[in-house]
């Protein structure tokens, strides 16, 4: 009534409706909505999100293998059934299913040929497209019509509503035979009518029933031995509570989690990866992504392992290689010539432009701005993955049975110092990390940066031009002059020709000398004017800076990288393994000492105790019934089974 009164006539939520009977085997039967197929057209939006609704809905109920399907069909033709097409997108074979044809008052008199008739009483099996159960459809007429003693009732009582199901049947049958022009078969008359569909289905749920029996009694046995098992653990926590032997079980619990995280930052196979692991994108999710400045993900895909769901080690590993693959692909920022000019400044003793520290402004402070995010996103993410690491152990201990269940402060409280511990250990870890940055990008050693001549030859060559050749000139002592340098290099020559060849070549030598000594101070002012006294900002003054600060900020790059990574490893991985395990042995006796009643609060401890062995001694002994139960049934039904074979050999 209420879904009536709304204009979405129809709700996912289930309306559950329970009938007992003393002598009688369990039995769930599921109605659920049928199937409509609105018309294409866009006035039939609503109606068509309730029939995607309905059909998602039916197809959930029918993937349980155990049920069995009732598929009632309203058609005349079996080669266009839309519900036994639903259907066998789940059953393919039609194994466990049952198909209904249903109003078959209706469509007796549609068909004008006693063979349409055969052929829809009897359909091949090709038209069915698998073996059903039964071998063949179930033909059923409700009369219309509510049972009850409202005004618009038709019938006043569930007998005189069987009545009218039975007159049904009866004129059903009556009216096929007048269409075939013959008496029905005893078979065909087996599928005829509700009442044959209900003793078929009795006799399909019984045999069902019959052969499940054997198979219910070696499970009754296995609760059995679980239930008896666990009042047995029961009854050794009763008599272990004393504040020694819990002192020695929290030591013990302390030892096992211990070897458990170690166990996982090892790796190990026994936790479930579909229940405990990450894939890339989960991570990401969860534990925060590595992301620059200008707010872009690199492709999952493109980190190795990105679709396996990870955790401890293996996780960590997986982490730290993407975090070296972005930040090591990391290109410095784009310098604008504003940004030259204003790291230029004014020198405290002069006036001139000093590019070498214009470069190194620009370089520590891009190198600033960039990695120190990442250095934070890095952190978040360890963090997050030692944090996992605390679930998974408890599944470890619980499935080899190491777990202190019912001691739920205790736990509480190793929980609560592991993860304040992997919290301080990465933040002190994070911090020393800065320490470097910060020491990194607040000087730079050329050392460092610029280990030889070649790496910077390198960052002015890739930028054309005759710039390296002033600077080459420019390198030459001023105390040297050019006709020195001409006269030794003659003078290591072998003194092969004639003097007066000498005293011409002397001669022209100093010319050459002369000009080359005067070429070398033009480039030299003019290298000084347009670097050190000229504020007008040239294209060589601009791919000096450039090719300096993309030096330093690879160089950063590269030390901050190495030094990163090296430090998690040291100062968050390794604490784990050597630190934690005596950081929670002294956090358990510093509270054994003061506060023992707290952590293990032994009277709460015995009442619940007592009340889970009270309900598991219940449990034990409706277990025992039942298994005495249907062994006395499977005892009765082997009996049965025996006494018509005896009967056949007597009579053979």
């Amino acid at each position: 009534m209420r879904l009536e009164r709304e204009q979405c006539q129809f709700s996912a939520k289930e309306i559950i409706i329970k009938v007992k009977y003393k002598l009688c085997p369990n039995l769930t039967i599921i109605d659920t909505p049928g199937l409509i197929a609105p018309a294409p057209v866009r006035k039939n939006r609503a109606l068509q999100s309730q029939a995607r609704a309905v059909e998602s809905l039916v197809r959930t109920k029918m993937q349980h293998k155990e049920f069995i399907i009732l598929c009632l069909e309203d058609c005349s033709d079996w080669s266009n059934a839309m519900t036994r097409r639903v259907v066998m997108q789940i059953d393919s074979e039609l194994s466990r299913t049952v198909i209904v044809s249903t109003k078959l008052d209706t469509k007796i008199p549609q068909f004008a040929r006693s063979s349409d008739v055969e052929v829809f009483l009897s359909p091949p099996a090709c038209t069915l497209d698998g073996f059903i159960l039964g071998d063949s459809p179930f033909f059923t007429s409700v009369p219309s019509g509510r049972v009850g003693s409202e005004h618009d009732s038709v019938y006043r009582s569930n007998d005189e509503f069987k009545k009218a199901i039975v007159s049904r049947e009866m004129e059903d049958v009556a009216s096929l035979e007048e269409k075939l022009g013959r008496q029905l078969s005893k078979q065909e008359r087996s599928r005829i009518g509700v009442s044959k569909l209900r003793l078929f289905l009795e006799e399909l749920l019984q045999k069902r029933y019959m052969d499940s029996v054997p198979l219910i009694i070696p499970l009754l046995k296995k609760e059995y031995r679980s239930t008896t098992r666990k009042l047995t653990e029961i009854n050794k926590e009763l008599s272990t509570l004393d504040e020694v032997k819990l002192r020695e079980k929290g030591r013990a619990f302390n030892d096992l989690f211990i070897t458990k995280l170690s166990l996982l930052l090892k790796g190990t196979v026994v936790a479930p990866p579909d229940k405990f692991g990450e894939t890339l994108v989960d991570e990401r999710n969860n534990g925060g992504p590595f992301v620059g400045a200008d707010g872009l993900q690199l492709p999952h895909k493109l980190i190795p392992n990105s679709g396996m769901r990870l955790y401890g080690g293996a996780q960590y590993h997986r982490a730290m290689a993407e975090f070296r693959f972005i930040v090591g692909g990391i290109k410095c920022p784009p310098i604008t010539r504003e940004e030259i000019v204003n790291a230029c400044g004014v020198e405290d003793i002069h006036d001139g432009t000093n590019y070498s520290r214009t470069a190194c402004v620009i370089a520590v402070s891009k190198a600033r701005d960039t990695f120190e995010p990442f250095l934070h996103q890095l952190g978040c993410r360890l963090l997050h993955i030692l944090k996992r690491l605390l679930p998974i152990s408890i599944y470890l201990l619980q499935k080899d049975g190491e777990y202190l269940s019912g001691h739920e402060v205790f736990l509480r409280r190793v929980a609560s110092a592991f993860n304040n511990f992997a919290e301080s250990t990465e933040r002190a870890c994070r911090e020393k990390c800065m320490e470097d940055l910060v020491s990194t990008t607040r000087y730079v050693s050329w050392s460092l940066h610029n280990k030889n001549r070649a790496g910077l030859c390198h960052f002015l060559d890739s930028f054309g031009g005759t710039e390296p050749s002033s600077v080459v000139v420019n390198s030459i002592s001023p105390g040297i002059s050019q006709e020195s340098l001409s006269g030794s290099v003659v003078a290591g020559k072998h003194d092969t020709k004639p003097k007066a060849d000498i005293k011409l070549s002397h001669l022209s030598s100093g010319i050459d000398s002369c000009s080359s000594a005067q070429t070398a101070e033009t480039k030299l002012a003019d290298l000084l004017d347009s670097t050190l006294w000229n504020r007008r900002l040239g294209p060589s003054s601009e791919r000096i800076v450039y090719a300096l600060v993309q030096q330093i900020f690879h160089g950063i790059r590269e030390y901050f990288l190495v030094s990163a990574e090296l430090k998690f490893n040291c100062f968050l991985l390794m604490p784990v393994v050597d630190k934690l395990p005596a950081l929670l042995r002294e956090d358990l006796e510093s509270v054994f000492a003061d506060d023992m009643d707290n952590v293990f609060d032994i009277t709460n401890l015995q009442y619940s105790l007592g009340q889970r062995k009270r309900d598991t001694e219940i449990e034990l002994k409706r277990i025992k019934r039942l298994k005495e139960k249907f062994k006395v049934i499977h005892q009765q039904l082997s009996s049965c089974q025996r006494i018509p074979s005896l009967s056949l050999a007597c009579s053979d």
